[in-house]
């Protein structure tokens, strides 16, 4: 991955779309003196070669009223946060600023910047209105180049400013990498807490960075696998309440819940295809398991594979028309895929050991994977044509990789041993990072982004 300074794009007009905010761009004309070619703006060109995160400042967003000064600091702390924790980005230490940002809607003073080899600069205000609402403005600024790359301003209400903020940091990172951000999306993950032969799972949800902790179940019943629909604030999951296992829906705002079935024996990973109209599933039946799936609207079930085999961890591709899962109808459990109405499967695992819990990247590029061999434990891409094989990170017990929103990024678990753990890796393999979480944590599960 290289973090260079080239031409960038034209100024983007997206307009935020979600319930609680309106947004808007920032008046742009005060700057029209500085208008120079697009060329001379600034932008991250990410490839797979090597890193060299780019320097860029972070001076406190101005507070409207000095009451404001806390959220500013916050909001202003949260997106160095979230752009560092990218591995893209350098925030620089506030104690080397020389000009202090006073005014957000003044010229920086470039040279002051230049000096710190700042490429880029973000400056903003918070001011809370006189109906309640807090209006959030920032601007991105082409230190070298001395001119303005994106401004936009947001209003909400006062509970939102996290969230106003991850909304500022992918706007930051769209603007300067020319691809999607996910820092306004959740994690869904299951919970853990006691001693080992008396654990106890609840579903829990969490911003991305691990702030925000929510549960979701008390830890009555064991739950497992929860997966996020692609289309609304939803997610499915296993639950194992009176010994027969169920699958669920769960309405996360609402926490209205529904049991889609209750199906004889054991059930395994069910997942969502992309309209969310559908979910997918493995149901053992004797010493197999095989593919299934429901419409949940009519309720029918239809089956894909019969095999004598162990067909499990089904997972759509991006488009709906395919589906990866993990089988073992070649002596081992590989990755195969196959049309999504079923039909003959291709095995596209072919490096040493076995190859399990596949999930497909909202980008359609790679398919995630949990490798074994040798005693490690290794999470693991591969293209859909099985070419291109890469493993991330390996050791003892690494599991369950999910894509983030943009498809750059895995979340996944680690237990050496004393619990696990959730992890944060880069698709180059670098940046590898750990998701701090009040308990043990397993399983998570990545949603769309909200906005």
């Amino acid at each position: 991955m290289t973090a260079t300074l080239k031409g960038a794009r034209g100024p983007r007009q997206t307009r935020r779309r979600f319930l609680a905010f309106s947004a808007g761009a920032v008046a742009t004309g005060l700057w029209a003196q500085q208008a120079q070619s697009q060329a001379q703006r600034s932008r991250i060109i990410i490839s797979e070669g090597n890193v060299q995160a780019m320097p860029i400042a972070l001076p406190d967003f101005v507070a409207g009223t000095p009451a404001d000064a806390d959220v500013s600091r916050n909001v202003t702390g949260i997106i160095s946060s979230n752009l560092q924790r990218s591995g893209l980005f350098a925030p620089i230490n506030p104690a080397a600023f020389t000009e202090k940002i006073t005014n957000s809607d003044a010229v920086p003073r470039f040279p002051d910047w230049r000096v710190l080899n700042a490429q880029a600069l973000v400056t903003g205000r918070i001011t809370k209105q006189g109906d309640g609402r807090l209006k959030a403005e920032f601007r991105l600024w082409d230190v070298f180049a001395g001119q303005q790359l994106d401004g936009k301003q947001y209003f909400t209400t006062p509970d939102n400013w996290r969230r106003i903020a991850h909304i500022i940091s992918d706007a930051i990172y769209e603007r300067l990498t020319g691809e999607k951000g996910y820092f306004d999306s959740r994690v869904v993950f299951v919970d853990e807490t006691g001693p080992k032969d008396r654990r106890v799972k609840r579903l829990a949800i969490m911003d991305q960075d691990g702030a925000g902790v929510r549960y979701l179940t008390r830890g009555d019943d064991l739950v497992l696998t929860p997966r996020f629909n692609p289309t609304t604030q939803e997610i499915t999951y296993m639950s194992y309440g009176q010994a027969d296992p169920r699958v669920y829906l769960l309405n996360i705002e609402t926490g209205q819940r529904e049991i889609v079935g209750n199906f004889p024996g054991m059930t395994f990973a069910p997942r969502f295809s992309p309209d969310g109209q559908r979910v997918i599933m493995s149901l053992q039946q004797g010493p197999n398991s095989n593919l299934f799936v429901m419409d949940l609207r009519s309720k029918q079930t239809t089956r894909l594979t019969d095999t004598p085999a162990i067909d499990t961890a089904p997972c759509y591709s991006p488009d709906g028309r395919s589906i990866c899962f993990e089988s073992d109808r070649g002596g081992s459990p590989q990755i195969y895929v196959m049309p999504a109405t079923g039909g003959p499967a291709q095995r596209i695992s072919f490096g040493e050991g076995s190859h399990s819990t596949p999930v497909w990247s909202p980008r359609g590029d790679y398919i995630a994977f949990t490798g074994q061999s040798r005693g490690q434990f290794s999470i693991g891409i591969l293209k859909p044509d099985g070419q291109g094989e890469r493993l991330l990170t390996s050791g003892f017990h690494n599991e369950g990789p999910t894509f983030a929103p943009n498809g750059r990024v895995l979340m996944f678990f680690r237990d050496p041993g004393q619990g696990p753990s959730l992890y944060t890796i880069d698709i180059t393999g670098r940046n590898e990072q750990k998701v701090p979480t009040p308990s043990l944590a397993s399983d998570p599960a990545w949603s769309p982004l909200l906005s």
